[in-house]
């Protein structure tokens, strides 16, 4: 009965908790976070098979949470290119490739976003 209760308040927290990551990285940061508690109980109450079950979820999602944030900062990092020639030709005074620049940087932002 304790594990149960350690589970749905580790499970509440992790909902409370990750809510911002669920928005920012489609749950996989959410999930990792999940089964790391579970994998906690388990652990605390002296399951050791279950524990293992869980850290090998939470690291898989792991993993992919790291993937997606790599992905979404190279985006951005390109965004950032971008916006710098878009100023650069801005001030020279190009602004049809301003334009251009900018409209790129726009669409890796909303890449950067998954």
């Amino acid at each position: 009965m304790k594990l149960i209760q350690i589970i749905i308040s580790i499970s509440i927290a992790v909902f409370f908790l990750s809510t911002q990551a669920n928005a920012s990285d489609a749950g996989h940061t959410s999930e990792a976070m999940e089964h790391a508690g579970k994998a906690q109980a388990h652990g605390e109450a002296g399951h050791a098979k279950e524990l293992l079950e869980h850290a090998k979820k939470s690291l898989t999602h792991a993993k992919a949470a790291v993937t997606e944030h790599a992905n979404a900062h190279k985006h951005m990092d390109e965004a950032i290119k971008h916006l710098e020639e878009a100023i650069t030709h801005a001030e020279a005074g190009h602004a049809d490739v301003a334009a251009k620049h900018t409209q790129e940087a726009i669409t890796h932002m909303r890449e950067s976003a998954h």
